[in-house]
């Protein structure tokens, strides 16, 4: 599938995004770190048949501007949200949040709960993870340095999402309230042959904690993938959202 994709202009630069579908609920993916729209190419057909499917690439990512501020939670999702009132994409919400986008869909869910009415966490981030880098080996722990170090010698890159990761967290932690919505959790079967078993566990284990952010959750585990099912098993990744929106309409209809 080829994706369309425009640009609007927001008050901070020019964000590329794609809107397809024509339906309810509407649906927002949120992109893993530095992930492209073309990553959901597998799922977008599917869910844009029955719902409206807004997709977008963040400031840094392929034809997006580059960042000028710091990316933290909290500026990402103002500004998510400042693109979709800009194309008309109302809410409420469902929001699907791949590996860090799952962070901010979390965070947009406590900053702004009247507007989100189910989440997807796919393979996602939890607070927690920050302290599996305890866990890392000398090797593992000696590379993301060096990487952070170049980061930081290009004036965009000293602004990207990853360098804010645990700021991102604290905002998440500075607000207790999470609505109380449908939650679903995708988590890979397959094992990381480059994760160390602790590091395995403790991850599955931060997984599941997610499922107690709500009264209505569910786990489900996409056993033929690792850390991308949209790419691996994106029929999986459909029917979860699809039993997401019926969740949804059950809550709407009450």
């Amino acid at each position: 599938m080829k994706v369309d994709k425009h640009k609007m202009k927001t008050s901070k630069g020019k964000l590329q995004y794609n809107i397809s579908g024509n339906g309810k609920p509407n649906i927002v993916l949120i992109n893993g770190g530095s992930g492209p729209i073309e990553g959901w190419m597998k799922i977008i057909p599917e869910i844009s048949e029955s719902s409206s499917v807004f997709s977008y690439n963040r400031f840094g990512v392929t034809g997006s501007d580059k960042p000028k501020e710091s990316q933290d939670g909290i500026t990402i999702v103002r500004t998510l949200r400042e693109a979709l009132t800009i194309v008309g994409f109302v809410p409420p919400f469902l929001l699907v949040g791949h590996s860090l986008g799952g962070l901010y869909a979390n965070l947009y869910a406590r900053l702004y709960p009247n507007e989100v009415e189910g989440i997807v966490f796919l393979e996602s981030s939890h607070p927690k993870d920050l302290s599996l880098n305890e866990y890392q080996g000398k090797t593992v722990k000696a590379i993301n340095m060096v990487f952070k170090m170049f980061d930081s010698l290009s004036s965009h890159k000293q602004f990207n999402e990853v360098n804010f990761v645990k700021e991102t967290v604290n905002q998440i932690h500075q607000m207790d309230s999470f609505p109380e919505i449908p939650v679903y959790v995708i988590t890979g079967g397959q094992e990381n042959r480059m994760m160390p078993e602790k590091v395995r566990k403790k991850r599955l284990d931060n997984q599941l904690e997610l499922l107690s952010l709500s009264r209505n959750s569910k786990h489900i585990v996409a056993e033929k993938s690792g850390h991308f099912p949209q790419l691996s098993e994106p029929t999986v990744v459909i029917d979860t959202i699809k039993d997401c929106v019926k969740q949804i309409n059950k809550t709407t209809d009450i």
